[in-house]
C-alpha cells in the first residue's frame, strides 16, 4: 500500500467490471501480487466503505454492479496524504457555520477512502489539535462572497473598518490573493479608491458585496512583492536589516524557530544568539521584540532600539520604576508597624 495509490486497486477493479470481465478476489489478488484475504478486504472495502453497488454472480464467479450509474470517488492519493488533509482541516476553519460544515462533510469523503477502519474523526481529533491565539476568524457571509468574487475574478465591493484609524469606508477592490496569516484571512486586492495595492483582514470587512463586472487580474509579478520578501505582514516597501541578540536561556527556544525564510543565525561564545532578519516597517517586529522583554536586545536598526526604548518609559510611567515599588513597599511596611496594636 505505501508505494500504490490507495485507490489504484479499487480503480482496477471497478474497471474490470464495467468491461463485464466479473472480477473476483482471485483475479485482484494475482493482478497486485496480494494474499487472497487482503484481496477480499479490499472487496469488502469498495462494497462497505465506498457504497459500491456490488453483487456476486456464482455463474461468472465474479462481482458486477447492480447499478451502473455509481462512480468511485475522484481521488488519487496516498493513505498518508489524504491523513494530512484530514489534520490540517482544523487549521483552515473560518469560524463555524456553512464552510466548516462543508469541511467536514470533504472529511468524511476523504475518511471513506482510507483503508484503516481505525481512523475517524474522532479519533483524528482525539490525537491531533491546533490552536490559534489572538487570531481574527472571519464572518462566514464575508468569506464565502471573497471566495466567490477571487475565483471568478469580480470586483468586490466592501465597507471596510481600517485596524489603525477606525475609519470605516466603501470601496471597490479588485481580488487577487487570499491569504491566511496567523490564523487570520488577510486579501490581497488592488483598490480601485487608493490605486494601490490594499491588504483587507476579512474580520474588518463588516459588508462584502460581489458585484457583477469582471476584471482582467493583474500578473503575478505586479503584486507578489506584497506577500514576500521580509518578515510579517507588512511589505511591498524596500527591506532593511534587523539585528536581535537574545540571553543565553531564550537562545535555546529560538535557534529552533523560523521567523522568515531568509533569516540568520549567529550563535555567540557566552551562549547569546543573534538574529538578523530582513523587515519593511517596524509595527509588526516591534510587538515581536516587546514579548520577549528583557531578553532580547535590538541592536538594529536605531530606530527600532529607540522605540523600544520609549515603550519601555511609557511602561515605568505605567507601572512604576523599581525604585519607586521598593518605596511603595517601605512605605506599606512602615505603615503596618506603626498601626494601633503593633
Amino acid at each position: 500500500m505505501a508505494h500504490h495509490l490507495i485507490l489504484e486497486r479499487y480503480r482496477w477493479f471497478d474497471g474490470q467490471i464495467r468491461r463485464g470481465r466479473y472480477p473476483n478476489a482471485g483475479d485482484l489478488a494475482r493482478h497486485f501480487e496480494l494474499c487472497r484475504k487482503t484481496a477480499q478486504r479490499d472487496i469488502d472495502f469498495l462494497r462497505d466503505r465506498l457504497d459500491a453497488p456490488l453483487e456476486y454472480d456464482p455463474a461468472r464467479c465474479g462481482y458486477r454492479y447492480s447499478d451502473c450509474a455509481f462512480a468511485l470517488p475522484p481521488l488519487y492519493a496516498t493513505e498518508r496524504q489524504l491523513l494530512a488533509l484530514l489534520m490540517a482541516r482544523r487549521l483552515l476553519q473560518v469560524g463555524g457555520g456553512r464552510l466548516d460544515r462543508d469541511l467536514e462533510g470533504f472529511a468524511d469523503t476523504l475518511l471513506s477512502a482510507v483503508a484503516d477502519r481505525r481512523l475517524s474523526k474522532a479519533r483524528l481529533d482525539q490525537l491531533f489539535s491546533a490552536v490559534w491565539t489572538g487570531n481574527s476568524p472571519a464572518a462566514e457571509s464575508v468569506f464565502r462572497t471573497v471566495l466567490s468574487a477571487l475565483t471568478q475574478e469580480r470586483l468586490l465591493r466592501l465597507l471596510y473598518t481600517s485596524p489603525r484609524t477606525n475609519e470605516r469606508t466603501d470601496r471597490t477592490v479588485e481580488p487577487h490573493h487570499l491569504q491566511h496569516y496567523q490564523g487570520s484571512w488577510v486579501l490581497l486586492a488592488w483598490c480601485r479608491r487608493a490605486g494601490n495595492w490594499r491588504k483587507f483582514f476579512l474580520s474588518r470587512m463588516e459588508q462584502a458585496t460581489a458585484l457583477p463586472e469582471r476584471f482582467t487580474p493583474r500578473p503575478r509579478e505586479a503584486w507578489k512583492s506584497q506577500l514576500e520578501g521580509a518578515y510579517g505582514i507588512f511589505q511591498g516597501k524596500e527591506s532593511f536589516p534587523v539585528r536581535l541578540r537574545f540571553c543565553a536561556e531564550r537562545a535555546r527556544w529560538i535557534r529552533l524557530q523560523k521567523w522568515h525564510e531568509k533569516q540568520r543565525i549567529v550563535i555567540l561564545p557566552d551562549g547569546c544568539l543573534e538574529l538578523h532578519l530582513p523587515v519593511t516597517d517596524l509595527r509588526e517586529i516591534r510587538l515581536k521584540v516587546l514579548q520577549y522583554g528583557a531578553d532580547v536586545e535590538v541592536l538594529e536598526p536605531a530606530a527600532l532600539r529607540e522605540s523600544i526604548r520609549l515603550e519601555i518609559e511609557k511602561m515605568g510611567a505605567l507601572y512604576g520604576s523599581p525604585r519607586d515599588a521598593v518605596s511603595s513597599a517601605r512605605r506599606i511596611s512602615g505603615d503596618r508597624a506603626s498601626a494601633p496594636g503593633k
